[in-house]
């Protein structure tokens, strides 16, 4: 019989009966969402509160950098990367802890944070910034052999790759290969761009081994022509 044939009396029977027979799942399913949108809720609330956190304590930690206040920037930088570990954040705070040691002749606790940077960070571009920095240090270290594996080989299309043929090139000056570390600082030169690089500086640098800047669309300048007189040439036999 159709539910619409139902007396009133009827229809409340049957959806007793329905109730008593399908309620308990009904209600669990009912539960079970209740307490994924709660949980839900309250993961992204944290997550939203501790990515506020975070950030605050960044702009505090470049404030700090800003106003010269070693001390205050270390201790905030030092904080993020302890309590936001997995954060972009802390990258940026290693980084930050990096320069510091450098300015304070702390190489080896540079080179510390510059390679966890390295081998931690999911941003692709930070870990080429932070790769090349940590060669940096490792030349300055006296370790010319790690900081040319760390650069790895040259990689065409990359957009540090004038600044890595550069760094090349100064590993290769600690090692004294001159030819090398010429044919670095030329490939750097050609494919230099002026945001980045500094060409003055390639230019000196290839100067110092004695060697020509091979700028791209700038031809090596000629030696300059001296005039024979015209009685030095009439004595010259043919």
């Amino acid at each position: 019989m159709s539910d619409e044939y139902l007396t009133d009396d009827e229809q409340i029977e049957a959806l007793k009966g329905w109730l008593t027979t399908n309620g308990p799942g009904v209600l669990l399913a009912v539960a079970l969402g209740a307490a994924v949108v709660f949980g839900y809720r309250f993961y992204e609330g944290r997550v939203n509160g501790r990515a506020l956190e975070a950030a605050q304590l960044f702009d505090q930690m470049t404030g700090a950098l800003e106003k010269n206040d070693r001390v205050d920037a270390e201790r905030i930088a030092s904080e993020i990367t302890r309590k936001f570990a997995s954060s972009p954040y802390a990258d940026q705070a290693e980084l930050a802890l990096a320069r510091l040691a450098i300015d304070d002749g702390r190489l080896p606790a540079a080179e510390a944070e510059l390679r966890h940077v390295v081998d931690t960070t999911k941003d692709h571009e930070l870990a080429k910034i932070a790769g090349l920095r940590l060669a940096r240090v490792l030349i300055a270290e006296g370790k010319p052999d790690q900081a040319l594996a760390t650069l790895g080989e040259p990689k065409k299309g990359s957009a540090f790759e004038s600044l890595y043929d550069e760094a090349r090139g100064d590993a290769l000056v600690a090692k004294h290969d001159r030819a090398g570390a010429i044919a670095a600082y030329q490939r750097a030169l050609a494919i230099a761009d002026p945001r980045y690089g500094d060409n003055a500086l390639l230019t000196l640098k290839i100067a110092d081994l004695g060697a020509a800047p091979q700028i791209p669309g700038i031809s090596a300048p000629q030696p300059p022509t001296v005039a024979v007189p015209a009685s030095a040439a009439a004595s010259v036999t043919p």
